[in-house]
């Protein structure tokens, strides 16, 4: 739990006019200089820093402006996630209604790879392209970057993933933040935020409205919150516009995705694009084809769109299927572990689908606290995909294990790779050994950061209300979690479906409703005659109509004999 300084507190409440509660916070985040503090509050695409400063966008923007004027046929080559499709379509859109002459394309999973691959240097061969633009990818595709440059036709890549130990491919122009010697200063990027920003910096130099490229931060929106891209910096800036703009998007796929979900008419906050819309997107890239996913985006009329929204509605109904098989497997063998000596798991079996490993290590690394990765065995060949935990770099460690694969990439939380299935039981051994030498016992343990402690009369609709100025959640900016001590309980707990708990905590204003999720038991050591602390997060339940005030509850203990502890 923060304890932030009285001083920077006092300060911003002079500087900002703000209540105490909203200023400790924003002190406990990290914004305690009061312009740090506006600039967090009040998001502005201004804020942004100039195309110019991702190194070779300049070279990248003369490149594609020639190609656009001249005719030629540009290939744009993404990735077969929600980033990877989004980063395409918006590519592809804003070159189109630029004049630009585009054959768009993502890899079937399955059967092309992931990355640009041969399977993509083919595609675009006979495509006619003279120019490829890749997006979400290609940072580590040196043999076929060389073999499209050696046929003549240049190559730019759009990326956000770390070079690789032989360094850049040699392509025409390399855009990523986080290649060696790029200054532009956040390195946070998905890669659809490069893709847009390349398309800002090419409106401006063909003389062409920024808002051609505007237009497009619904997509920038849904994949950076599917990509799991911190939510601060630049890329806070982009969701939260782009969150306004989906509500009313022009785009008829959007429109059919969101009405498919169940979300029409509800608001579309990052957690609902992030949980319900773009695991439909990313169920056609792990078990179908993205181009499905691609073909939604790319939609120009509702008759279009809908019919591919129902296919991705059955995609992902299948998908969850999947999800719960592999994982049941895959806990089967944790259990067959020694937990005191694995600090990393490396699982695999023969029958899993190499789309769903990605999200089951996810769980894994959930239940378990330890970095996992998860190989899908097939003819002798392991594709695998892993999962990490704070504190603990994913991608150095298969860089450490390098030997062991035929290729991997990705960044510090999560990685893909391929392998022979003979180096795995090498690849475990050192995975793990690796692991035991980075991770200390405390960094296995689950860990609730905790952001203020309040009072029972603080907690109401007012507090709830401010909270919402520090929207979007997500990862690097969590929504706030609160404590309340010494909380007394309306009624006794009821036990809510399979795992979940249903309290009623009494405040001066009246009882509020809590609801918990997940393993923190079945209520039968919290007692109406004594007081318990609750850990949660302040949030509305809208239920057929009715919205009210409702505590997601993180943890619950009986009350502690002494206030909690600030380390």
């Amino acid at each position: 739990m923060p304890s932030p300084d009285a001083d920077t507190v006092q300060r911003l409440r002079d500087a900002l006019h703000l209540p105490p509660v909203v200023c400790e916070l924003l002190a406990a985040r990290g914004y305690g200089a009061p312009d740090d503090a506006r600039r967090f509050l009040r998001p502005r695409l201004e804020q942004l820093a100039p195309p110019s400063t991702l190194r070779d966008c300049d070279r990248a923007v003369d490149r594609i402006a020639h190609a656009i004027r001249a005719r030629e046929t540009i290939f744009v080559h993404g990735d077969y996630d929600v980033d990877g499709m989004a980063s395409t379509a918006l590519l592809t859109r804003v070159l189109r209604s630029l004049g630009g002459v585009v054959v768009p394309w993502v890899p079937h999973r399955l059967t092309d790879g992931y990355d640009l691959s041969q399977a993509g240097v083919t595609a675009a061969k006979a495509a006619g392209a003279r120019l490829v633009v890749t997006c979400d990818c290609g940072t580590s595709a040196h043999q076929p970057v060389t073999d499209l440059m050696a046929a003549g036709i240049d190559v730019i890549i759009t990326d956000h993933h770390l070079p690789g130990s032989h360094g850049l491919p040699p392509a025409y122009a390399v855009v990523n933040p986080r290649r060696p010697g790029c200054p532009s200063p956040d390195k946070d990027l998905a890669a659809v935020g490069v893709a847009y920003k390349l398309m800002l910096a090419l409106c401006d130099s063909m003389g062409v409205s920024p808002r051609v490229a505007h237009e497009q931060l619904d997509l920038v929106a849904l994949a950076t919150i599917a990509d799991v891209a911190p939510l601060r910096g630049e890329n806070r800036v982009l969701v939260r516009y782009g969150l306004k703009l989906m509500a009313e998007t022009a785009h008829p796929g959007l429109r059919a995705l969101v009405r498919a979900a169940a979300l029409d008419g509800k608001a579309l906050t990052a957690g609902r694009v992030g949980f319900v819309l773009a695991p439909r997107l990313n169920a056609a890239g792990r078990i179908g084809d993205a181009k499905l996913g691609l073909a939604l985006l790319l939609a120009t009329s509702e008759a279009e769109a809908n019919p591919i929204a129902r296919d991705l509605e059955e995609l992902n109904r299948a998908r969850q299927a999947l999800d719960q098989a592999v994982l049941s497997d895959a806990l089967r063998q944790v259990e067959a572990h020694d937990l005191d000596h694995t600090f990393g798991f490396v699982l695999h079996n023969h029958g899993w689908h190499a789309g769903v490993i990605g999200i089951v290590a996810s769980r894994v690394v959930e239940q378990t606290t330890r970095p996992t990765v998860l190989v899908a065995v097939e003819r002798e060949v392991g594709k695998g995909s892993g999962r990490s935990i704070p504190g603990f770099d994913l991608h150095a460690a298969l860089g450490a294990c390098a030997d062991c694969f035929e290729r991997f990439g990705g960044h510090r939380a999560a990685a893909g790779l391929t392998m022979p299935a003979s180096r795995l039981p090498d690849f475990r051994e050192r995975f793990n050994a690796h692991a035991g030498q980075m991770l200390t016992a405390d960094d296995l343990v689950p860990s609730l950061r905790i952001d203020l402690q309040v009072s029972a009369s603080e907690i109401g609709d007012e507090l709830e209300g401010l909270l919402r100025h520090f929207e979007p959640f997500g990862v690097g900016n969590p929504a706030p979690t609160l404590v309340l001590d010494n909380a007394r309980l309306a009624v006794p707990p009821r036990k809510v479906g399979r795992d979940g708990l249903r309290l009623s905590i009494d405040l001066p204003t009246g009882a509020v409703d809590g609801i918990a999720w997940g393993p923190i038991g079945d209520g039968s050591r919290l007692d109406v005659a004594h007081p318990v602390d609750l850990a949660f997060r302040l949030e509305r339940d809208d239920y057929r109509g009715t919205s009210r005030l409702q505590l997601r509850v993180h943890d619950v203990r009986p009350a502690a004999a002494s206030a909690l502890v600030t380390p």
